[in-house]
């Protein structure tokens, strides 16, 4: 998302004011990334040392590369006049946790609420910032750690932060191109947390499994080497997808490993890689993955990645990277570059064509579904002054209505609202519904270019932009 003035840095004064209100109230930048909405042979191996580097040290000690930023006063938390405010939030409807890419349930809506829609005129107070390097990887946070990616000079690096303060726990580093094809580059996956775990999956191909306490490496895998494939052109995004005790990934093979071991349970035979993630659904008895690369829809049996059926779908300049929307058999794909979007039935093991339309055109972002119907940005991130914010009607294509202005943005939905991130950096709270585009608040929140959807989890938002600054707000009671 394009660029706003600088979020300001308030002192100390400043902040005590804020929360004494809030406690009485040219097809150059094509294609990327996929992010979005993130492999060695042996069942389970140690990862090369040229990944691992200086890892050891790393993942017990704070990390020391990343340099820390924080906002407010003496180079800490902003919220400096009351601790409790910062670690007590009011006792209201709030999720626990957002484990991995598009939330708990893999739709990209939190129940959360008790928070207000009347946002300081001034903006969102600034909780924390600090920079994590370079990419696209969302964040995701349980157990009161956020987990992300970023690129630093020649390595990726998966970070471990207190998500309260930001504080650094660990960072594992390994070695990878920055793959800044038309774009910043760095990862575009989003961790997956599972348990006691933190699943990872690099530009490269490098997927590890991590402890989530003290980053050590369980197992890792390399998929150029392990699924014998070279890298596609905008590198791995895929984020892992956890069921069961598999682990699966979209990679050019879509792939089961076992998330314990490491050890492959299936692979499907060679496509042309997407860059989305898989998901999982029921269907007559049986449990069904949903995955779309960049020659079609893909369904597949889930204990084994047979193939039940598969409809083409072809990119321009294949460039396929949403994650498909799966609801009571129908199945909704959207790609960018004036193909558009389709809703197939699954029936009979066939996939009928219910409608296709270019009314809907998401580059790389989802859109989300809420209540029969589907909020996502219609165009591409080259074109951005030109993009617009849609909601559209799930089961017959018809578009409610269209609103300009958010540039290439994304989006997730919370208590009924969509909490949108702008392209231009700009946090903007608008109703969710098809009686249209109907505001409720807006707010400096980033400059710099943003693509990466934001993430509310218990009160604050949080959010990258290609850069790698990394921030969180807190919202109003």
């Amino acid at each position: 998302m394009p660029c706003i003035s600088s979020l300001r840095i308030r002192n100390k004064s400043k902040h005590q004011a804020a929360m004494q209100r809030s406690t009485t109230t040219s097809f150059q930048t094509v294609l990327i990334a996929m992010v979005f909405v993130a492999y060695g042979c042996s069942s389970v191996v140690e990862p090369p040392e040229s990944q691992l580097s200086d890892n050891s040290s790393v993942a017990s000690d704070p990390i020391d590369s990343i340099p820390s930023r924080v906002a407010g006063s003496n180079d800490s938390i902003s919220e400096t006049d009351d601790p409790k405010t910062l670690s007590q939030p009011p006792k209201v409807n709030r999720d626990i946790s957002w484990p991995n890419w598009m939330g708990a349930k893999h739709d990209g809506i939190s129940h959360e609420s008790g928070w207000s829609s009347e946002w300081p005129a001034d903006g969102l107070p600034v909780v924390w910032s600090r920079e994590i390097g370079i990419g696209f990887s969302s964040v995701s946070i349980a157990n009161n750690r956020l987990f992300t990616m970023g690129h630093i000079d020649g390595f990726e690096q998966v970070v471990a932060l207190k998500n309260e303060t930001g504080e650094p726990i660990w960072s594992h580093k390994y070695e990878c191109q920055l793959v800044d094809n038309l774009h910043e580059g760095g990862p575009g996956a989003t961790p997956t947390i599972d348990g006691e775990f933190v699943y990872s999956l690099g530009r490269e191909g490098q997927l590890f499994c991590l402890r989530a306490k003290s980053g050590d490496v369980v197992w890792s895998k390399s998929l150029q080497n392990d699924l014998e494939l070279r890298m596609p052109e905008w590198g791995f995004t895929s984020s892992p997808y956890i069921l069961g005790d598999q682990l699966i990934l979209e990679a050019g093979r879509v792939v089961s490993y076992n998330k314990k071991t490491g050890e492959k349970n299936w692979q499907t035979d060679e496509h042309s890689a997407g860059y989305g993630s898989a998901i999982a659904f029921q269907h007559e008895g049986h449990t069904l993955l949903a995955t779309f690369d960049c020659d079609g829809l893909r369904i597949l049996e889930a204990a084994n990645g047979e193939q039940v059926v598969f409809a083409r779908w072809d990119s321009p300049f294949g460039t396929n990277s949403t994650t498909p929307i799966v609801k009571d058999g129908m199945i909704y794909v959207s790609s960018g570059y004036g193909v558009g979007c389709g809703l197939f039935r699954l029936k009979d093991s066939k996939l009928e064509m219910v409608y296709s339309n270019r009314r809907m055109r998401n580059h790389f972002n989802n859109s989300i579904l809420l209540d029969g119907h589907v909020y996502g940005f219609d165009g591409n991130s080259n074109l951005g002054r030109v993009v617009q914010l849609k909601c559209m009607n799930f089961e017959s294509g018809e578009v409610a209505w269209k609103q300009r202005g958010l540039g290439c943005g994304s989006l997730m939905i919370a208590d009924g609202k969509l909490l949108i991130l702008g392209e231009d950096g700009t946090l903007v709270l608008a109703k969710a519904t098809p009686e249209g585009f109907q505001e409720l608040a807006r707010s400096p929140f980033l400059d710099g270019r943003c693509w990466t959807v934001p993430v509310l989890l218990n009160g604050r938002v949080y959010g990258r932009n290609a850069d790698g600054k990394l921030i969180c707000v807190r919202l109003p009671p």
